[in-house]
């Protein structure tokens, strides 16, 4: 859009420069016509001549002006769209040197490990998530038909922990319910540890980051009163400089510690809908067992 006005724009001085230089010319002709009748051919001649280079050389330089000008706006708006259209990343860049390396360094790194644990058992639970309603149906029909080792079998070649979770309880199908219940209880805890595995380092950097975040703006401070007292003068430019470099580090830190805190809480849910299916699925197995041990006792 402001392409097209200042294209527009030059268009209208370029074409306003003849219209006013005939005017002009019909100003000096009038003039001259009333002075001298006789005359007026000659001298409107004599002065077309003479005022033809300086009229064409104003023109010119209107013109040169107006180009000038145009093609300056042009390559101020061609630089801020390439500033714009790097600026995110070049923003993040520019901040990060000028938050202290150190400090910044620290908080990147806490960044990605925390985002490599958070990964990891994003991929290790979504992996354990299979249709638990399927499994239970399946080995409740294998069970109606007495076929124990073909239950185990389904249970060996399914992943995640409710197939786990199942197949020791088919593992002790001959013992009392009471120490089948205990042993599904027992190996659910042992399940839920596994799937909880990595989430402490998580939570260590969620808060090791805002951590590291304040301590930069601790030794922000401390350098800026060091300056103060070097330059023996406040002066802003002296205590702006090491504010800066302190709120820098703390909002780093603390969106770091968001995003992680983001991450965790979705694992966690996932974690939560795990054992909700593993815990359905036990009630399940329980009562299959109790079934089939019904049907062989009697």
């Amino acid at each position: 859009m402001k392409r097209i006005m200042m294209l527009l724009f030059l268009t209208v001085v370029l074409g306003a420069v003849p219209v006013v230089y005939a005017q002009q010319q019909d100003v000096q002709e009038t003039t001259e016509m009333a002075e001298d009748a006789d005359a007026v051919d000659a001298s409107s001649a004599d002065s077309d001549m003479d005022a033809f280079p300086a009229d064409s050389a104003m023109a010119a330089f209107v013109a040169d002006s107006a180009m000038a000008a145009i093609e300056a706006e042009l390559q101020g708006m061609d630089a801020e769209g390439d500033e714009e259209g790097g600026g995110l990343h070049k923003q993040l860049k520019r901040k990060f040197i000028e938050g202290s390396t150190s400090f910044m360094s620290l908080v990147a790194l806490a960044l990605v490990l925390g985002l490599a644990f958070c990964i990891e058992r994003l991929i290790y639970l979504t992996l354990s998530e299979i249709n638990a309603k399927r499994l239970m149906q399946d080995i409740d029909a294998k069970l109606e038909k007495n076929d124990v080792e073909g239950a185990k079998t389904l249970c060996r070649n399914t992943r995640g922990p409710v197939a786990s979770i199942c197949y020791q309880g088919l593992l002790h199908i001959k013992e009392p319910l009471e120490q089948i219940d205990r042993q599904l209880t027992n190996y659910g805890t042992v399940q839920v540890s596994n799937m909880e595995k990595g989430c402490s380092w998580i939570r260590m950097f969620i808060a090791v980051a805002p951590s590291l975040g304040f301590l930069g703006t601790v030794i922000g401070m401390v350098m800026a009163f060091d300056r103060i007292q070097t330059a023996g003068d406040i002066s802003p430019t002296i205590v702006a400089e090491g504010m800066k470099v302190a709120l820098i580090t703390t909002i780093f830190g603390i969106i770091v510690a968001i995003i992680l805190q983001f991450f965790y809480n979705y694992i966690l849910s996932k974690i939560e809908r795990l054992t909700l299916h593993m815990e359905e699925s036990a009630i399940t197995l329980m009562d299959s067992i109790t079934n089939y041990q019904s049907r062989n006792n009697g």
